[in-house]
């Protein structure tokens, strides 16, 4: 069992439920965040986001999930990405699971 972390700009929320839901995760759960990044040092020029305040209106998704799963995210993930033209991209991160009180 693995815990699949995916944190991204908010406008990627319908993409990742839908590549979730593509790559057999049944159940998981997300929520809005506030991502930050220290943007000192960064002109403003080279500022995607515009702004020096460096938060972004997040979202964030959790899983438990079978190990077999996790190859098959991570591709659907990676694929999304490459075909983005957006300079914000999908993270994703994968923990082993070495208990559970309910499997």
């Amino acid at each position: 069992m693995e815990l699949l972390i995916i944190t991204a700009a908010r406008a990627f929320e319908k993409d990742i439920k839908g590549l979730l839901k593509k790559s057999g995760v049944k159940t998981f759960s997300y929520m809005d965040v506030t991502g930050y990044k220290d943007q000192e040092g960064e002109s403003m020029s080279a500022n995607w986001f515009a702004s020096s305040i460096g938060e972004r209106q997040s979202v964030l998704f959790y899983a438990f999930v079978p190990t077999f799963t996790v190859d098959e995210v991570m591709l659907q993930i990676r694929n999304l990405n490459e075909s983005q033209e957006s300079e914000s991209k999908i993270h994703v991160a994968v923990m082993d699971i070495k208990r559970m009180n309910n499997i």
